[in-house]
């Protein structure tokens, strides 16, 4: 059959409800079309056909495609689901015998057609075989955001929209991460939703916006709508968070030396001996130690991003606080990286002035990072009372464990072979005493420019009970651009390739290296022990 021969197939927009907001092209599809098909449940009413009304001619066919079911069970053998395929199906052939007739044939569609909506079902089952064309409409989140009368997006922001019917904990934990959001399909979800917003605490910035644009509008902070006056078409809505109160805004110049150890005041994070504007939110200050994984955003955790987002002063090691995407209205507090004392009583002090302040650290925080040096400074006066947090990030050991198979299949041990803050002769004992145990050993802080003989010394020491050929794996700025893993024996280890920037994964006697079928060498560590 040819397509001059057929009718044509029209998803058309409509708008959120309020008439006057349909298209100039939905309006002359309309007037046009010899079908006009619309959706209802089992009442029969239809919004889309009210929206539409005034342009239904009386020659008009209408076809209503009536849902077997919407919120209520059915005794379907296929479930729910099985019910709405076959009705799907159905509702296609019905138009579908319109469109062999050579009729024109419009589906309305509240909102835009292709945005969660009923059209779509038609359109997958009957574009590829009629010409068709969709009517894009103004969606509910346009208009939710137009009568809240704030900017929903501005700038670098990412808007995000999800619907309310996911699970509460993957809704928490994007909400977390979100910017700005929209949550569709509220009605019974509605108590899910705004568990999900309090957990993720974006609960006192979230707005609630019921059937915009149409007669019966409402809106309101929606920690303040009673869950049983909640209909479906409503939504829940996080506006932009740039120009939000944070407090006073403003970039806070960087450090330039010193050692935390000393107390040497000169590179603490500036700003230090002024007092802090207090918290705009109203609530109390609180400190978060936040691990943001080895490398870059792809191991940030979403509670990570979360927090960061959310916080009014960022405080941190300069490298690793350049990894923290600039939001407007944060201070940004950085310094140099033998500053961690100072920089963690800097970071309670402007919390115990009631600001919410977050505290970077690569890899997760609990791992020879910040959250030692927070915790202990917390637990003396003055700043016994502030609120701390420590939220995990990925670890070093694990992200280069990762990249080779599986070394930390077994036991292991975690050393830092750094002598600032202890000394060798610790460190020596320590190695002696988990090869002896026959651990696997994630080696952090191995070298630098100022310690070039720990790696070596510590290779002597681990071949007194460690065969020459045990592996090792050299794993250098995991996850970032300048990313090397490496797989050698334990005897040709070459300090001369160690930096601080590597860890080292050294095996037990368990641990093997294989080369696969394609070539690469995988390193793992059973996790059966031989019996002795």
């Amino acid at each position: 059959m040819s397509e001059q021969q057929t009718g044509r197939l029209y998803g058309v927009g409509l708008g959120p409800g309020d008439p006057s907001l349909m298209t100039v092209r939905a309006v002359e599809v309309i007037a046009a079309a010899d079908v006009i098909a619309y959706h209802s449940a089992r009442h029969g009413r239809s919004i889309a056909r009210s929206i539409a009304e005034r342009h239904l001619r009386p020659d008009h066919l209408e076809e209503r495609l009536v849902y077997p079911v919407t919120t209520e069970t059915t005794d379907h053998p296929g479930g729910y689901r099985g019910a709405m395929e076959e009705f799907y199906a159905d509702a296609a052939a019905r138009l579908a015998a319109h469109l062999d007739a050579g009729r024109t044939v419009a589906v309305l569609a509240e909102g835009d057609p292709l945005f969660y909506g009923s059209y779509m079902h038609m359109h997958k089952r009957l574009a590829d075989r009629y010409p068709t064309e969709v009517i894009p409409g103004v969606t509910s989140v346009s208009a939710a955001a137009a009568r809240l009368g704030t900017p929903l997006v501005e700038g670098e922001e990412v808007l995000t929209v999800l619907p309310g019917t996911l699970p509460e904990e993957e809704l928490t934990a994007r909400l977390a991460t979100a910017d700005a959001a929209a949550v569709m399909k509220l009605g019974r979800t509605f108590p899910t939703v705004r568990r999900a917003l309090e957990r993720s605490g974006r609960l006192a910035d979230a707005r609630y916006v019921e059937r915009a644009t149409m007669t019966a509008e409402r809106t309101a902070p929606l920690a303040e709508v009673d869950p049983e006056s909640v209909p479906y078409f409503s939504l829940a809505v996080l506006p932009s968070r740039v120009d939000a109160p944070r407090g006073d805004g403003g970039e806070t110049p960087h450090g330039d030396g010193g050692d935390a150890r000393h107390g040497d005041r000169a590179n603490a994070p500036s700003g230090d001996h002024v007092d802090a504007p207090s918290g705009a939110s109203g609530r109390p200050g609180e400190v978060v130690v936040v691990g943001l994984g080895p490398a870059g955003p792809l191991w940030l955790t979403p509670e990570a991003r979360g927090e960061l987002a959310a916080a009014e002063d960022l405080v941190g090691y300069t490298t690793y606080l350049d990894r923290v995407p600039v939001r407007p209205g944060q201070r940004r507090h950085a310094s140099d990286n033998k500053v961690e004392a100072v920089r963690a009583e800097f970071a309670l002090d402007l919390a115990r002035r009631g600001r919410r302040v977050a505290v970077v650290s690569s890899g997760d925080p609990g791992v020879f990072a910040m959250a030692t040096a927070v915790l202990e400074a917390a637990c003396e006066d003055p700043y016994r009372e502030v609120p701390v947090r420590i939220v995990p990030g990925m670890t070093a050991a694990h992200a280069a464990a990762a990249r080779v198979g599986a070394p930390l299949g077994h036991d292991y041990a975690v050393i830092s072979l750094s002598d600032r803050l202890k000394p060798w002769e610790v460190i020596a004992e320590r190695l002696r005493a988990a090869t002896a145990a026959d651990l696997v050993l994630a080696l952090y802080n191995p070298g630098s420019r100022s310690r070039v003989w720990q790696v070596g010394k510590a290779r002597e020491l681990l071949l007194e009970h460690r065969a020459p050929d045990t592996p090792v794996v050299l794993g250098r700025d995991i996850g970032g651009p300048g990313e090397r893993v490496r797989i050698v024996r334990l005897a040709d280890l070459d300090p001369a390739q160690v930096d601080m920037r590597t860890i080292l994964l050294v095996g037990s006697s368990q641990t093997r290296t294989v080369r696969r079928g394609d070539g690469t060498d995988i390193v793992w560590t059973p996790r059966r022990y031989p019996e002795a």
